[in-house]
């Protein structure tokens, strides 16, 4: 079992940089992809970034490419989302993931923490 507990969202304004981060307990932690996903209000869940076990394949939205950053730290069970040059259309709840067979299926959910960019 892998409970992942993110952190790091709030209010920021448009233009803005924002730092998530997912701590994850359980191994093992260097064996899963991890990915963040989004849902805004009204909207479907969304894929946002991914980074493989050992960090060196990394995935983004076309929406976030650019802006945004994804890394891990094995040593300390953590995976980040560095954010920058927030848009208002970035506003919504962010989940940490971890997809223990690499195969896109993503088995363990974080909570959320909202992500709220005023214009």
């Amino acid at each position: 079992q892998v409970q992942l507990v993110e952190s790091g969202g709030g209010l920021v304004q448009a233009g803005d940089s924002l730092r998530l981060s997912c701590a994850a307990s359980g191994r093992p932690f260097s064996g899963y992809r991890m990915g963040w996903f989004r849902q805004a209000p009204g909207k479907e869940r969304e894929f946002v970034a991914a980074i493989s076990g050992s960090g060196g394949i990394l995935h983004y939205s076309d929406a976030v490419k650019g802006r945004f950053t994804i890394s891990r730290d094995n040593a300390k069970n953590t995976v980040a989302l560095q954010m920058n040059s927030l848009r208002p259309e970035d506003t919504a709840v962010y989940y940490c993931a971890a997809d223990r067979a690499a195969t896109g299926v993503y088995d363990y959910w974080g909570q959320g923490t909202q992500v709220t960019v005023s214009s």
